[in-house]
């Protein structure tokens, strides 16, 4: 049930006929994983506390840097120095007291990771390097759980999701293969805030699709954000039959 301060705090999007009553018990009973409260897991974090996802499991292992703030509005020149996820509680319990937190401060193994992502029902990947993303899709594959992935740098961007529990759609592994260690980070390449802010907004948007029930969430399809021109554009995508990690989920 939704308390009367629950239906005050969420009337405006209860007003959404896609969401209602329903959906807003479907969020508030809802458990989500963001791996990274960085760039894209700020808005990410910041939108799904503010819309009632009941519980919101945080993985970052990382400490607040000055060079942080100019795009990770989840933290603030008070928290430089201090761990990431615990910065991130602060704000988000601020935002919404109602909603309940589930903090992982060290890096995830593949054991931590498997039992993180069995623990809940979506994953947004927020990271920002290649072997981490694999291993987050190689999870959510193995437990059969939804991921939204998103990805920002310089002034590109793009967001994808990826749901094992479609026999149709691929997962990250069927699109980007083995991919490069020696990919260019944010501290390398540079990035705009407004970019990851738009990407990490989508992510947010697609998961409250999924949680809630609505709308028809970018499975099959990779969205590319052109900061530089404004423009967006969709790609269409495929699974891979032969894919070394999800092929055996069909017998392939």
């Amino acid at each position: 049930m939704l308390s009367d301060e629950e239906l005050l705090r969420y009337s405006r999007q209860i007003l959404l006929q896609q969401i209602d009553i329903d959906g807003q018990l479907r969020l508030k009973n809802s458990r989500v994983l963001i791996v990274g409260v960085g760039g894209l897991g700020s808005p990410v974090a910041l939108y799904l506390a503010a819309a009632g996802v009941g519980e919101l499991h945080l993985a970052d292992f990382d400490t607040v840097d000055m060079t942080n703030l100019q795009r990770q509005v989840l933290h603030d020149t008070v928290s430089v120095g201090q761990s990431k996820v615990d910065s991130a509680s602060a704000r988000l319990l601020a935002i919404n007291p109602n909603i309940r937190l589930q903090c992982h401060r060290q890096a995830l193994d593949s054991d931590s990771l498997a039992d993180a992502v069995a623990a809940v029902d979506l994953v947004l990947d927020c990271s920002d390097n290649f072997s981490t993303r694999e291993a987050v899709n190689a999870a959510c594959v193995a437990a059969k759980v939804p991921l939204v992935s998103g990805a920002a740098i310089r002034l590109e961007g793009q967001i994808s999701v990826f749901d094992p529990r479609r026999a149709e759609s691929p997962c990250y592994h069927c699109i980007y293969g083995h991919g490069s260690d020696a990919e260019l980070t944010c501290s390398e390449a540079g990035v705009i805030g407004p970019l990851v802010g738009m990407v990490g907004s989508l992510q947010a948007l697609e998961a409250l699709k999924l949680l809630a029930g609505f709308g028809e969430p970018l499975i099959g399809r990779l969205l590319l954000v052109d900061a530089l021109t404004s423009r967006f554009r969709e790609l269409r995508l495929k699974r891979d039959s032969g894919c070394e990690v999800c092929g055996a989920r069909h017998g392939e």
